[in-house]
């Protein structure tokens, strides 16, 4: 595989959401607002980029029988470090992903690039592993957050759009369901249908 692939790919063909279905919790947890979902999208791909490069790098040294082990070290690793910067320098938005930040130690998108990908290639190729399918992971977590939080709140970033545009004065309202679970569940579907019905070659492959 080339390495632009290992970039390229996870944005479509081989997305961790639309086609792996893994990290899908998340996204129904912190995208009710778009800037959690840009933090968290930044700090998942921070998480497994690095994860995936310094695994590759110990992989030689790994025992066999340890080796989830040494990896959930490294990531929760990872996962405090980013948290504290997160605490220090983002501390609203931190309290509003609560456990959620915590939680990408266990993230499938995590620990499956570093069992599938890392554990048997080389560092540079990890790398861009990690980095193609953080921001494969991202931008489905951009597209929910925008759409939940202009419909279900009427703005974007906390920038009063709707009102900004004049729109409630023709009688719109906020969409209150937006901006719940459940919400996020269908959307979630509904894009997965939509790269589904465009790529007909990975049905046939499930």
């Amino acid at each position: 595989m080339k390495n632009t692939d290992l970039i390229k790919l996870p944005f479509s063909k081989n997305n961790p959401i639309l086609v792996q279905v893994l990290g899908v919790c998340s996204c129904l947890a912190v995208t009710a607002q778009l800037k959690p979902a840009l933090v968290m999208a930044i700090s998942v791909t921070v998480v497994v980029a690095l994860a995936n490069l310094i695994i590759s790098l110990l992989r030689n040294t790994i025992p066999p029988r340890i080796r989830i082990i040494v990896q959930l070290v490294v990531v929760s690793t990872l996962v405090v470090l980013v948290d504290q910067v997160l605490k220090a320098y983002m501390y609203d938005v931190s309290k509003q992903l609560s456990v959620f930040v915590g939680l990408i130690i266990t993230n499938c998108i995590v620990m499956g690039r570093l069992e599938a990908f890392a554990m048997v290639q080389k560092p540079w190729p990890s790398l861009l592993d990690g980095i193609g399918n953080g921001l494969g992971y991202s931008v489905i977590l951009i597209v929910l957050g925008a759409v939940r939080e202009l419909f279900g709140s009427g703005s974007l970033l906390g920038y009063p759009i709707v009102e900004k545009l004049g729109i409630y004065n023709i009688g719109y309202e906020n969409n209150g369901l937006m901006i719940m679970p459940p919400m996020a569940l269908i959307l979630v579907g509904l894009i997965i249908w939509a790269h589904r019905s465009k790529n007909k070659e990975l049905i046939e492959n499930v």
